[in-house]
């Protein structure tokens, strides 16, 4: 009789390393898990209001500070949203594919933003859209 429990991966097979690897070296693809990992709980937190496009213009990004787009990354960091705000960015997410063609995942319009929000404060500095957000946030 086959046993009934169910096989868990091991963490060889979830993680990956996120070293970078020596030259000529490839790194071996990590295996998919049997089964699909539960959900932690999201914090809540209160999100900051985002003003209209056209109220706060963001520079181009500049030499030198492009996302990265579509390549294996090596470092990875964690970011904890709200259920709203994870619920927004998958909305984009949607939009940007049904309504422009653009089919991107999660993580290039964070990078996207990421690059678009240094670009702004490597140009205006004090007055950057984030140095305002932060200290408006204050308090």
């Amino acid at each position: 009789m086959a046993s009934r429990r169910v096989r868990l991966p091991g963490a060889d097979e979830i993680f990956r390393p996120t070293a970078p690897k020596p030259p000529g070296k490839a790194a071996a693809p990590a295996a998919a898990p049997a089964t699909a990992p539960t959900a932690a709980p999201v914090p809540t937190q209160t999100a900051l209001p985002v003003p209209a496009p056209a109220a706060v213009p963001v520079a181009a990004p500049v030499a030198g500070r492009r996302p990265t787009g579509r390549q294996r990354h090596d470092s990875k960091i964690t970011v904890y949203v709200s259920a709203g705000e994870l619920l927004d960015l998958e909305r984009l997410r949607l939009t940007l594919r049904a309504e422009h063609a653009l089919s991107v995942d999660r993580g290039r319009i964070v990078r996207e933003a990421v690059a678009a929000i240094l670009a702004d404060f490597e140009v205006r500095g004090e007055r950057s859209t984030l140095v305002r957000r932060l200290r408006d946030g204050e308090g």
